[in-house]
């Protein structure tokens, strides 16, 4: 009984002094600082999660870089949702430290932005916000086109002498913001410069012709650009087009012969009768009948064709008017000079002029020219009267150089 009781006092004095020692430690209810309340287990992530941009309070541009980036741990996922619940794709870095979408956004579009990430110790972090990208109050879109009006085909083939048209459906504010916008690459590559026509038209050409085989694109990058007084590109616009073989067609007054050239080499001459000269005024109006000197480049072609003189101001019921449906019609600038096919004037053709300024050629020269030229084919027109043809009228191969990059709005 008594040795009983001797091992439970040495028991009882050996808890007491452990209790004494080390209570705190095993405790849950207890505080190292002796106050009272339980111990706080709840630590912060070290994680920290930054938006770009920092404000979201303001319209974004669509365009603007939109981040989402991580200090001190890793992002474990980012979810852009747009108005319509459809989450926005987006690239993440193999570090996983930083991510942007993998898409343009809309203009005038509420997005919501919600990013997870952990740190080291594996604690979580997560921040949301909601932006609102800008609305414009005017877009135009851009399209690439020849000089004859038409959409460059992507994969097509083309003349040496092609000239791109960037068409925009308003007119533009900033041209410099719209050409630095607007690139142009080539392969072999060449020198070449954009030339504004209006606030609307800007063309590119390089300083020679292309030698055959080269190979262009067109990026007109505009979506989410400003280009001046509110206007904002609508889409992005992009093309590739490859140069065919090198034809050139000289037409010469003074021997009234057609002389075309494949790759250098002559491959027919066809006899012509040109614009008969001299000007009939109608009214407020003087037209010219010369064919106008200069280098032409084919803008499109027609099988038949009606050719009415009352759309360039000369009425049908005058004495140099006419309708006629014209075949084997080969177009070379904007106010309706062609390469087509007239009959009725063999006779004239090699020695005389008698047209309205278009090149008359037989029914055969014309059904192959038809159908040898390309869009971008040059004809150069030499040894006529008349005003140089201008550049408006599909005359882009007869400004110097110098006075073509000075039509840059970035010189």
């Amino acid at each position: 009984m008594i040795a009983r009781l001797r091992r439970s006092l040495v028991v009882s004095c050996v808890l007491a002094t452990m209790l004494a020692v080390g209570g705190c430690t095993i405790s849950s209810g207890g505080r190292t600082d002796g106050s009272a309340g339980p111990v706080s287990t709840t630590r912060t992530s070290a994680a920290a999660i930054g938006f770009t941009p920092a404000d979201t309070t303001a319209p974004v541009n669509p365009l603007s870089p939109i981040r989402v980036d991580v200090t001190q741990g890793t992002l474990t996922s980012v979810t852009l949702t747009n108005p319509d619940g459809k989450v926005v794709t987006g690239i993440t870095t193999p570090d996983r430290t930083s991510w942007k979408p993998g898409e343009p956004l809309g203009y005038g579009k509420t997005y919501h932005l919600v990013a997870e990430a952990v740190d080291a110790q594996g604690l979580t972090t997560t921040k949301d916000t909601t932006f609102t990208t800008l609305a414009p109050n005017n877009q135009t879109r851009v399209y690439l086109n020849t000089t004859g009006g038409q959409s460059i085909s992507d994969g097509g083939t083309y003349g040496v002498g092609l000239v791109v048209v960037a068409h925009f459906d308003e007119e533009i504010g900033d041209r410099a913001a719209a050409e630095k916008a607007m690139t142009v690459t080539t392969t072999p590559p060449v020198q070449g410069s954009w030339y504004w026509l209006d606030d609307q038209n800007a063309h590119w050409r390089p300083q020679q012709y292309y030698a055959p085989g080269t190979t262009v694109s067109v990026d007109a990058k505009i979506y989410g650009t400003q280009l001046g007084k509110g206007l904002y590109g609508q889409q992005d616009e992009k093309v590739s087009f490859r140069i065919g073989d090198s034809h050139v067609s000289i037409a010469d007054d003074n021997t009234k012969m057609v002389t075309v050239y494949e790759n250098g080499r002559v491959v027919r001459e066809m006899p012509t009768s040109m614009g008969r000269g001299g000007t009939e005024t109608i009214g407020n109006t003087t037209l010219s009948f010369w064919t106008q000197p200069g280098t032409y480049t084919v803008m499109d072609k027609s099988n038949p064709v009606i050719m009415d003189s009352s759309t360039y101001g000369l009425p049908i019921n005058s004495r140099l008017g006419y309708k006629e449906s014209i075949n084997w019609a080969t177009r070379i600038s904007t106010d309706g000079i062609y390469l087509h096919e007239l009959a009725s004037t063999v006779w004239a053709q090699g020695n005389t002029n008698v047209s309205h300024g278009c090149l008359n050629l037989s029914p055969s020269n014309a059904q192959w020219f038809f159908n040898f030229a390309q869009p971008g084919d040059v004809v150069e027109v030499r040894n006529t009267g008349g005003a140089p043809l201008e550049v408006w009228q599909n005359g882009d191969w007869g400004v110097p150089w110098n006075t073509w990059l000075a039509g840059s709005a970035l010189r």
